[in-house]
């Protein structure tokens, strides 16, 4: 099986740059495709983006009608799927997902794909983890660490900060927004090795697992 994996930002690409191989097979392939944020799905599916803009949703629809296009085009052994990886923020799932829908169902061909949402954010998959945070940051607090509950709307990757930048998110949120990406990406680089995907208490990281698990 082949999957072409989009994510919304640097930090998500780390992440699953050591995650996707042990979730897939040996004889499983992926390719990462990130983006410099979550963005906004066009309000008209059909009109072409600036593919200058590359943000996420924005790309969204012609990314799909490009996979639909190509997968159609590979032999039958040879099955692929989209993984669309993003952060629900304080969206409505349930709003959210039919949207992600509605642009699948424009493409024609379809591709095979699968949406997966970090509930709340990204480091939400981390959280599920402590141990694997405790493994990476041996000095994480753990008051802090213990009163996140999985899958919570809760200020995900400020909690995170809390327990292991010196300074918490208050210093962190007061950087400029490269620094913060930069910081979110040497969390992943540091965690992510540790995680145990067979133990994650995030029930949105293990759809995401279950879901490529199921594909192949």
């Amino acid at each position: 099986m082949h999957f072409e994996v989009l994510v919304e930002d640097q930090s998500g690409k780390k992440t699953l740059e050591i995650l996707m191989p042990k979730i897939i097979g040996e004889q499983d392939t992926f390719e990462l495709h990130f983006y410099g944020g979550i963005g906004h799905i066009p309000k008209n599916l059909k009109n072409e983006t600036d593919v200058n803009k590359r943000v996420l949703l924005n790309q969204l629809p012609r990314l799909l009608r490009g996979f639909g296009k190509t997968f159609a085009n590979y032999p039958a052994n040879f099955p692929a799927a989209v993984i669309v990886i993003c952060d629900l923020d304080r969206r409505c799932l349930k709003k959210f997902r039919q949207e992600l829908f509605t642009v699948l169902n424009t493409c024609n061909p379809k591709p095979e794909t699968r949406f997966c949402i970090a509930i709340e954010e990204g480091e939400a998959w981390f959280l599920g983890d402590i141990a694997a945070i405790k493994a990476a940051y041996p000095n994480a607090k753990d008051n802090i660490l213990n009163r996140y509950q999985n899958d919570s709307i809760c200020g995900t990757w400020e909690l995170l900060a809390d327990a292991i930048f010196a300074g918490g998110s208050n210093a962190l949120g007061k950087k400029p927004w490269y620094v913060i990406g930069r910081e979110k990406s040497i969390w992943a680089q540091k965690i992510a090795p540790e995680m145990d995907i067979n133990k994650n208490a995030s029930p949105s990281f293990c759809y995401f697992r279950d879901k490529i698990r199921s594909l192949i």
